[in-house]
């Protein structure tokens, strides 16, 4: 999907679901890694990850447009933006947004507890010599990887 169609679903989103215009920039950021996108204070813009819907489909690319829209127009109103907002829990709600998106790329790095066997996912590898399972403070051994 190009800018300006992202720009002019972002309008149309805005309109159906809250009743009042987004009069900022809706663009794509692919340097945005571990979100689906977000919500920028100072200017009122608001970034989407481009994998967004090439890897995860348009209707979750929906749900993170009314996640971030969630934001925008509840700070507009001077109301409670913030996540943890009782206001934005209930924004959210009612427009069907997206709370979280599931991972888009895969885990590089598995670890295993020697003593409980609880399994840990991680992107960047551990020194399992200074760290321990969290459960039960047993050792932990890489378990398997997924790099090339």
């Amino acid at each position: 999907m190009e800018e300006l169609d992202l720009q002019l679903l972002c309008q149309e989103i805005s309109k159906k679901y809250f009743h009042k215009k987004f009069r900022h920039q809706i663009t794509y950021n692919s340097r945005l890694k571990s979100s689906g996108g977000r919500y920028i204070l100072k200017t009122g813009n608001i970034e989407i990850n481009p994998k967004v819907e090439t890897i995860l489909g348009k209707d979750v690319l929906i749900g993170v447009i009314k996640h971030e829209l969630c934001h925008y127009h509840l700070h507009q109103e001077g109301k409670g933006y913030r996540h943890q907002d009782r206001d934005f829990k209930m924004l959210l709600q009612q427009v069907g947004g997206h709370r979280f998106v599931e991972r888009m790329e895969p885990y590089r790095y598995v670890y295993a507890c020697n003593s409980c066997g609880v399994t840990f996912h991680r992107m960047r590898k551990i020194d399992t010599k200074k760290f321990r399972c969290g459960r039960c403070r047993g050792n932990l051994v890489l378990d398997s990887t997924s790099e090339s």
